[in-house]
Order: structure tokens, then C-alpha cells, then sequence
């Protein structure tokens, strides 16, 4: 009985060991297709960086919005060619308009006698994310908006209330330099 049960235990770890190496095997298909697959979405993304980057070159007017919105510390290709695409309004609305229309407006929760905490909401999220991120950058590169942010916690405000501060603070400045023509400087803040 003893005999016998020892050579169901080694069956069942021959068994177990194939099913691993198997399963091993399968894993390493996965990783391959995987692999493939991940270039494949890296070229194409290079391909449309590229058509972009065409796009905004053969258009002067696009070129220059471009370069002006390049010219402010934290704003890079992405945010910039995303409130080219998204917000062709730049330049051409009030700063409270643009804050509203982006989505970085406090907005009240208040309704009959309770008053609520001010939030921002609605307006375009894709610009919102993607300006989150210009101003986090902006918050660490860019003197200006590095200063206002460091003034905001100083006053006790939290770190993500100074930051969408700090987003609406930077739209604002940029769309007082495509509104004006102007590349950065100091000053302009």
C-alpha cells in the first residue's frame, strides 16, 4: 500500500511538473504577443506624434500658438497640442470663461440653506488631466506658478486645492500670451 501510494504521488508530480512547464511555455507565448503587440502601439503612436508634429508645422498659424505656448517653463508638446486641438477658444475668452469651459472653476454645491465645499467640475476632463499635469510640472519648474503654489500651502491651503489653483493660474497665463502674442517672461505672471 505504501509502494503503491508513492507511485501515485510521483504520477501526480510528473503530472504537476508538465502542467508547469506548460503553463511556463504558454507564459512565454503571452510575453511574446504581448511584446509585439506593445511595439506595434509604440510605432503607431510615434506615427501620429509625427503626422502631429507635420500638422502644426504646415500651419503658420498653429506654429506660432505653438511656440508661444512652448516658450512658458512646464509646458511641453502635450499640453501644448492638446489646447491647440481641444480648446480652439484660447486666446479669445475671458479668464473665467476659459476656467469654466476647461472645468477648473470652483464651483458651489449649495442648495436652499446648506452651503457646500466649492469643487471643480464638468467642462473638457481630457484638457483638465492633461493640464493637471502641465501645472504639476509648471508647479516645480516654472518660478511663477512655483511661488504661487508655495504662497497657497503657506496659507494653509492643501497640496491638491494650490495645484488645481495653480492649473487655473496657468491657463489663465496662457491664454494671456496667445491672446496677446507674446512668448513668456517673468512678468506676464
Amino acid at each position: 500500500m505504501v509502494a503503491e501510494d508513492d507511485d501515485r504521488l510521483a504520477a501526480l508530480a510528473r503530472r504537476f511538473l508538465l502542467e508547469l512547464l506548460e503553463r511556463a511555455n504558454d507564459l512565454e507565448r503571452v510575453r511574446t504577443a504581448i511584446g509585439k503587440t506593445i511595439k506595434w502601439f509604440q510605432k503607431q503612436l510615434e506615427e501620429i506624434d509625427s503626422d502631429l508634429d507635420n500638422a502644426v508645422k504646415g500651419s503658420p498659424i498653429w506654429r506660432e500658438k505653438d511656440d508661444l505656448l512652448q516658450s512658458v517653463p512646464g509646458v511641453g508638446k502635450v499640453l501644448s497640442r492638446t489646447l491647440l486641438s481641444l480648446v480652439p477658444e484660447l486666446g479669445s475668452l475671458g479668464k473665467k470663461q476659459l476656467a469654466a469651459l476647461v472645468g477648473v472653476a470652483p464651483l458651489n454645491w449649495d442648495s436652499g440653506k446648506q452651503r457646500g465645499r466649492r469643487s471643480i467640475w464638468g467642462g473638457r476632463a481630457h484638457v483638465r488631466a492633461v493640464l493637471y499635469m502641465g501645472a504639476l510640472v509648471a508647479s516645480r519648474f516654472n518660478p511663477a506658478i512655483r511661488a504661487f503654489r508655495e504662497r497657497l500651502i503657506a496659507a494653509g491651503k492643501l497640496p491638491k486645492v494650490a495645484l488645481v489653483a495653480c492649473m487655473r493660474k496657468l491657463l489663465t497665463i496662457l491664454n494671456a500670451i496667445v491672446r496677446d502674442r507674446t512668448p513668456w517672461t517673468r512678468e506676464i505672471a
